[in-house]
């Protein structure tokens, strides 16, 4: 069984759930029906850092919403699949065209949806406040909950096992 700095080494493509991960998986509408979500700044930056080091994040979700379209947008993110019922089988069309294997890929998750795909990457990982089920199938638990910088603890432990994290985070601290 490897460990979770060996899996690690080969994680190329981070995918990521956005309702309990990227969020706290709250669901606020107002009273037009405007959806609003909260994202965490640390998480942002942990993304930008992700691309710097030549990576590539997706996020996956079940529901469609603008304000997931306009964040992927501001973070330069283009891998956004959303309304995405099969995530497994949405997890291995990204894959393919990609040009990547499940043993390359890391995907973070709080909830049953995200079962079948945390099971077969190479890294499954679960938010902190991730349902039993998830936590249970995880090769990782994060310290932090979804929606409070669990996304940038990853991309750090990530690139931190690979030996990349001084050269990504160089430009700010010289």
């Amino acid at each position: 069984m490897l460990t979770l700095e060996q899996r690690c080494q080969s994680i190329e493509l981070l995918l990521a759930d956005v309702d309990g991960v990227l969020t706290d998986g709250r669901v606020v509408l107002n009273n037009q029906g405007i959806e609003t979500k909260q994202f965490h700044i640390r998480d942002g930056l942990g993304i930008r850092l992700w691309h710097k080091a030549g990576y590539r994040f997706g996020v996956l979700s079940l529901r469609s919403s603008q304000v997931v379209k306009m964040r992927a947008a501001e973070l330069e993110v283009r891998i956004v699949r959303q309304g995405a019922s099969d995530k497994l089988a949405t997890t291995k069309e990204i894959l393919a065209e990609a040009g990547l294997s499940l043993q390359q890929a890391a995907y973070l998750g709080d909830d049953l949806p995200d079962l079948p795909v945390i099971r077969a990457v190479g890294l499954g990982i679960a938010v902190a406040d991730a349902c039993e089920e998830v936590r249970q199938a995880a090769a990782y638990i994060t310290r932090l909950p979804g929606g409070a910088g669990a996304v940038r603890e990853v991309i750090e432990m990530i690139l931190k096992a690979q030996g990349r994290w001084d050269e990504v985070i160089q430009a700010y601290t010289t």
